[in-house]
């Protein structure tokens, strides 16, 4: 029996609006998701159902209310809702990838090593680093005279290739994507519908947002309904 990649069981998550008297606001309540290796799962639903709710507890961005997230991790188990900070940042080096809906910008570091530190943090040395950045850089077509440039002046779309980039930089064996493709043109959706495509082919186990009905459709295995929650 395959062990999944991601098992979510009993999740909810609710906020808790301080500065207006105590409010409460779930988000989504009692998820239950196991995910495969080489399988991809849509979070699909209106907005306001907690799909990128969903996406940042299973990366431990949001702390659950209740229930777990097992991810695989170096051959066991760790529940993302109680794992130690270290343990957190471990899988998430070695494991766990995410592609945002938004870049975060450090100034005055470049495009190209923004994209290359993925690989630097894993040991790889810094020239293949840059190599390696260069070739993904320039197959999600950001202009090589960019590559030099502190991406916080590039438009949405390149920020979002950007982003792209440093998620599938390297091959995390789980992938958790955020509207990967909602700002780009019909060229560089097809090329992000390539790149996760090959990812499921390699095994990874991919958990996705995906607003455009035809590009879910040639990602998704099957979709996760989520329903704004009474």
């Amino acid at each position: 029996m395959n062990i999944p990649m991601i098992s979510i069981r009993s999740l909810a998550k609710t906020f808790v609006l301080h500065t207006q008297g105590g409010t409460c606001i779930r988000a989504f309540d009692g998820v239950d998701l196991d995910v495969a290796a080489g399988e991809c799962v849509a979070l699909h639903g209106p907005s306001g159902a907690g799909k990128s709710s969903l996406l940042r507890s299973i990366y431990a961005n949001y702390r659950p209310t209740t229930g777990s997230v097992v991810i695989s991790h170096d051959g066991d188990g760790v529940d993302m809702t109680s794992a130690q900070p270290r343990t957190v940042l471990d899988v998430r080096r070695r494991t766990l990838g995410y592609v945002s809906q938004f870049l975060r910008v450090i100034p005055r570091v470049s495009c190209l090593d923004l994209v290359a530190e993925r690989l630097a943090a894993m040991g790889v040395g810094l020239d293949e680093a840059r190599d390696r950045a260069g070739r993904m850089l320039a197959r999600l077509n950001i202009p090589e005279r960019l590559w030099s440039l502190a991406p916080a002046t590039f438009s949405g779309g390149e920020q979002q290739r950007v982003n792209i980039a440093r998620g599938f930089i390297r091959d995390y064996p789980i992938l958790l994507l955020d509207e990967p493709t909602a700002s780009l043109d019909g060229e560089n959706r097809s090329t992000v519908v390539d790149m996760i495509l090959e990812a499921k082919k390699r095994g990874a186990a991919v958990v996705g947002i995906f607003h455009d009905d035809d590009v879910r459709g040639r990602v998704a295995n099957r979709c996760l309904l989520l329903n704004r929650p009474e």
